[in-house]
């Protein structure tokens, strides 16, 4: 029987669900829904190993400030409007030792339904032009591994981050120079609002992430991370 998983750091799996949920809840004002951008920004929150407490204190903090103003001319329509508190929040944590914290976290899904993941994963990578079926292999070796996987979810996570990073270069270099013209429009667009609030190294690791998250999306490819596995 297979070992229960444990890791370390921060609610390692419900990262995007609380994250949203505490988003919708704090600003209020009816069912609202995240953006490609949000998205992305999570993501390099997450990939950044931001503590989830860091990233909800940051939200607060921000709609905090943004009631003390006077004059409001519009409502909080992106996450990055938080971004650079939630930057102060990890950096507070940072310095008082509180990064990552030390305690296990169960994952929320049973040994079979990760295998039944990579399966299905590496299962639509079959279908995707022979490059691909290099990963669709790898995939079907850790799915036949899983057991030994699932006792430690973090090592796996890191080993299908490369895996999809792979995917992602294989994807652009098949990629026609006007659909990638077209993303970098569609980024600039989004996030044209919100540049005057974010560092030169934070809106770096969005961009990034945003054209990747974008490019698998329009490839039809799929995200390998666990965080996806529902």
């Amino acid at each position: 029987m297979a070992a229960e998983p444990e890791l370390t750091g921060w609610n390692y799996f419900n990262y995007f669900t609380e994250i949203e949920e505490h988003f919708q809840k704090t600003r209020g004002a009816g069912l609202f829904l995240l953006s490609p951008v949000d998205w992305a920004l999570i993501e390099t929150w997450k990939n950044s190993e931001i503590p989830l407490e860091a990233v909800l204190r940051g939200i607060d903090s921000a709609f905090e400030k943004w009631h003390t103003k006077k004059f409001k001319i519009r409502q909080v329509n992106s996450l990055t409007y938080c971004a650079q508190a939630v930057h102060d929040e990890a950096e507070a944590m940072a310095k008082g030792g509180a990064l990552r914290s030390r305690q296990p976290v169960k994952a929320p899904f049973e040994l079979d339904e990760l295998r039944q993941y990579l399966i299905a994963n590496a299962a639509k990578l079959r279908t995707q032009p022979e490059p691909f079926h290099e990963i669709a292999s790898s995939l079907e070796k850790i799915a036949n591994e899983a057991e030994t996987h699932y006792s430690d979810l973090e090592q796996l996570e890191q080993r299908l981050t490369a895996l999809e990073e792979k995917m992602s270069s294989i994807a652009k270099s098949t990629e026609s120079e006007e659909a990638l013209f077209q993303a970098r429009r569609q980024l600039d667009a989004a996030l044209r609002p919100y540049r005057g609030r974010m560092s030169a190294d934070q809106l770096t690791m969005l961009e990034k992430q945003f054209l990747d998250r974008n490019l698998l999306e329009r490839t039809g490819l799929p995200r390998l991370s666990l965080f996806y596995l529902r």
